[in-house]
């Protein structure tokens, strides 16, 4: 936390970076850190790892600089674990930077990192039981396997002798969670409960979550295509769309 910083500058820094971020100032956040990607600080290389993914997100960044900004994030994150194992905060943006990373390696390195992110996933929560995100990112991580087509199962089976499996029904129980921990937090939090329950072919309750999901207030880029994806998956039931 900011509170631990003892540099008053570096503390003054990090306050003005929680304000920018809060405001949803992609790039004027990354603009302020990026000046200090040489930092030995854990709290404020997280920051930057997570600038730079925001900014490899928005829409008029170029395919170039998105994968570039992908590596830099990871390598960001990777720096602040190194400074402080014991930061919450770095072990989350570590695995979701490395799981990024992951789209540009190609499938055999995705499933191949698999377990690391769920490792530091865990170790995210076991720090700070109260962040919802990290047991969000443990529902997904439960997800994306449970609907693992059969193709990446045969290559994880060839990666792995006990290859990474799970269940809708596992991913769903994090996903009550984070709900639990944090009631509305997250538009994509609602969406994946909509969308875990239609796998489990509970239109009731999946319609529930996927109307909060669409009449979520859109703050961000993300909540939008969020309510988008909601409103579609509330069209097409039957087809299981989700």
């Amino acid at each position: 936390s900011v509170k631990s910083i003892k540099h008053p500058k570096l503390s003054a820094l990090l306050k003005q970076a929680d304000y920018l971020y809060g405001s949803g100032e992609t790039e004027k956040l990354y603009r302020l850190l990026v000046q200090h990607k040489n930092s030995e600080d854990a709290e404020l290389l997280w920051r930057l790892a997570r600038a730079s993914r925001d900014l490899a997100q928005l829409s008029i960044t170029s395919a170039e600089e998105k994968r570039q900004l992908a590596y830099d994030s990871l390598e960001y994150a990777k720096r602040a674990l190194e400074k402080n194992e014991a930061n919450s905060a770095a072990h989350k943006w570590y695995a979701i930077c490395l799981s990024d990373v992951g789209d540009y390696e190609g499938i055999k390195v995705k499933i191949g990192n698999a377990f690391v992110i769920k490792e530091h996933f865990e170790r995210a929560f076991e720090l700070n039981p109260k962040d919802a995100t990290s047991v969000h990112l443990m529902g997904v991580w439960c997800y994306s396997f449970a609907e693992l087509p059969w193709y990446q199962r045969k290559i994880a089976a060839m990666l792995f002798a006990t290859p990474p499996t799970s269940t809708y029904e596992e991913a769903l129980r994090y996903f009550h969670m984070a709900e639990e921990a944090d009631p509305n937090f997250y538009s994509k939090n609602l969406l994946f409960l909509g969308k875990t329950y239609l796998k489990l072919n509970n239109k009731k309750m999946a319609l529930l979550w996927l109307s909060k999901a669409k009449d979520y207030p859109a703050h961000t880029e993300e909540d939008k295509q969020v309510g988008m994806m909601a409103f579609w998956c509330e069209q097409l039931p039957i087809l299981n769309c989700c």
